[in-house]
């Protein structure tokens, strides 16, 4: 995985793609949004949604969920290579929070990640922040979720 010294503005990466059945919308409704467009195809159909609606949490679950994989895999390819792998920091937070479209059951979203800023930090010499704009598409290429995610990255040891 990358150092702070080797991570661009402009870098970008696909996270992955997920398709929202009426089952899982349901599930995670029941949970964590139990309103009724999340719950009831018809209760979603009579909504402003026109069908039954996942819960904008249960999309940004989704991108965390597909955003941890990606960091997993980052670091079992840098483990096959013989490198020792870097862990990102935690995150300051996120702004600019948006839901564009509503995600209907049955839409494929594609979520991706681009460095829209990086940033050394004269508080915390070991770590750099990082900014990127994280989107999810769907199916017909139109926008449905975004946010601007901050984290911090280590960086390279002094050699």
């Amino acid at each position: 995985m990358a150092y702070f010294e080797d991570i661009k503005v402009g870098d970008r990466r696909e996270l992955g793609s997920f398709t929202f059945t009426p089952e899982l919308i349901k599930t995670f409704a029941l949970q964590f949004d139990p309103q009724p467009f999340h719950l009831d195809e018809e209760a979603g159909r009579k909504s402003q949604f026109g069908g039954l609606a996942a819960s904008g949490w249960h999309v940004a679950a989704v991108y965390m969920k597909l955003t941890v994989a990606a960091l997993q895999r980052d670091m079992q390819e840098s483990i096959a290579r013989g490198e020792k792998p870097t862990a990102s920091g935690p995150s300051p937070g996120f702004r600019e929070l948006k839901w564009h479209k509503p995600v209907l059951a049955g839409d494929t979203l594609t979520f991706t990640s681009e460095v829209s800023e990086v940033r050394t930090l004269e508080s915390r010499p070991q770590w750099g922040l990082i900014h990127a704009y994280n989107t999810g598409v769907n199916q017909r290429g139109e926008l449905a979720f975004s946010f601007i995610a901050a984290v911090f990255k280590p960086r390279r040891p002094a050699t």
